[in-house]
């Protein structure tokens, strides 16, 4: 049976929960493979809103596993909170329905504390993180002092390795005026969470392969978007992880060749949090209006998202460095009601001509959008189900976007009703 990787493809923000929660029905296993709580998927079923952070969204569809993959950080107290908040909802959590990899890294509170103090104190120029400590869990991954969810279930292992890390951040913290940690708080903090972790923690690679193996089907959903890649997006104004496809092999030890189908969503305009560049960002009557019909508002931050008219260069971009096959195209119904449509198709660099955004940081905020125009329609298209229900000129924006970023619509999303979705291709298909 076919597994399909589900990626942002700009910015974050794209509508992958409602994505997600539509294919879950489809699949078995619900495996998450990068990011931290900094990310926010929000969930409307029957009228029930669920706002996600640490868990994957298949947690609120009775019958399905969800996977926490080794590629997330994750903050443990955040994560036990979450699952009480979607219990009291009427969701039941159990570790047959939710497991985490036992070589997950955590997130502790002295990394949220140093991920603040940072952004505080950098007059340079701020990255626009969310302070929840994502960042500094990844730098103590790579440099291999982290504490990972199997440490929690040996007392001395623990022990050497919060002493490791700590070596580490109280240098850190001396230099930002911050206090030493609290050694033995932080102990007794971990040992007394540490059941109650451990009681979701399994070999995640193993259950995984025998999943596949047996021929159920997986979904690997990602957090924040392509744009946002530590490695491919706007550097530096990026997440502190792997955020394109090729990260959900080794965010949850499934082999590359296990995946068969990479869906990428994409909003039928652009939007981005935080700091960075943002060629096709809008600043007039346009921007505000996408913004309060999209409600554009952080799921974690509530931050108000910046708005622009379609960027398909970048789409085009994020559509090759993550093999997407097909894409989700979301909130188009935002656009009802536009006159005249605009989308990027390349930018003017000091008098030349790209058709991709260039990595080094000053070309890219010298970058100025080159823009085709489309009619708008003044018909909605809230709530469409198929082809039929949509107006021509719609549709010609559609088909003209999948010219644009050489990539077929293989979903479209008229509204956050999981229902209100047109199928144009099973990315479950074998």
């Amino acid at each position: 049976m076919a597994n399909v990787v589900v990626v942002g493809a700009q910015w974050g923000d794209e509508g992958k929960g409602k994505i997600v929660d539509w294919l879950s029905e489809r699949a078995d296993v619900i495996a998450r493979f990068q990011g931290g709580h900094n990310a926010g998927h929000t969930l409307v079923i029957d009228g029930e809103v669920y706002k996600l952070h640490a868990l994957p969204s298949g947690v609120v569809r009775g019958g399905k596993l969800s996977v926490i993959g080794n590629g997330v950080v994750l903050d443990p107290w955040h994560l036990l909170n979450e699952i009480e908040t979607i219990r009291a909802q009427g969701v039941d959590i159990t570790p047959e329905t939710l497991m985490i990899a036992e070589n997950t890294p955590l997130i502790l509170p002295f990394h949220g504390e140093l991920d603040r103090a940072r952004e505080g104190q950098n007059s340079v120029a701020k990255i626009g993180t969310t302070g929840r400590g994502i960042g500094p869990a990844y730098e103590d991954k790579v440099g291999r002092r982290v504490i990972r969810v199997a440490d929690l279930a040996d007392d001395a292992t623990l022990e050497l390795r919060v002493d490791r890390a700590l070596v580490h951040h109280n240098a850190l913290r001396s230099g930002l005026g911050l206090q030493p940690v609290d050694r033995d708080a932080l102990l007794a903090q971990l040992r007394e969470i540490a059941p109650k972790v451990l009681h979701y923690a399994a070999p995640v690679w193993k259950v995984l392969n025998d999943k596949r193996k047996a021929g159920k089907r997986i979904l690997f959903e990602g957090a924040q978007g392509a744009l946002l890649d530590i490695d491919f997006g706007t550097y530096p104004y990026v997440t502190s992880s792997n955020v394109i496809a090729g990260q959900a092999a080794t965010g949850t030890g499934i082999g590359p060749g296990s995946i068969d189908f990479v869906l990428g969503i994409v909003k039928a305009y652009t939007t981005r949090v935080g700091e960075g560049p943002f060629p096709t960002e809008l600043h007039d009557e346009d921007g505000q209006r996408l913004g309060e019909r999209g409600h554009e508002f952080g799921t974690t931050t509530g931050r108000k998202r910046r708005c622009g008219w379609f960027d398909a260069a970048l789409v085009r971009q994020t559509c090759v460095t993550s093999g997407v096959k097909g894409i989700a195209l979301t909130k188009l119904d935002v656009l009802d009601g536009f006159e005249v449509l605009k989308i990027c198709t390349g930018y003017e660099l000091d008098g030349k001509m790209l058709d991709y955004l260039p990595t080094a940081a000053d070309q890219q905020a010298r970058c100025t959008p080159v823009y085709e125009e489309m009619p708008g329609w003044s018909e909605s298209t809230e709530g469409a189900r198929s082809w039929a229900d949509l107006p021509a000129n719609a549709i010609k924006y559609v088909r003209r976007v999948e010219e644009l970023i050489e990539c077929p619509v293989a979903l479209l999303s008229t509204s956050p009703e999981r229902e209100d979705t047109i199928l144009v291709t099973d990315p479950f298909a074998d």
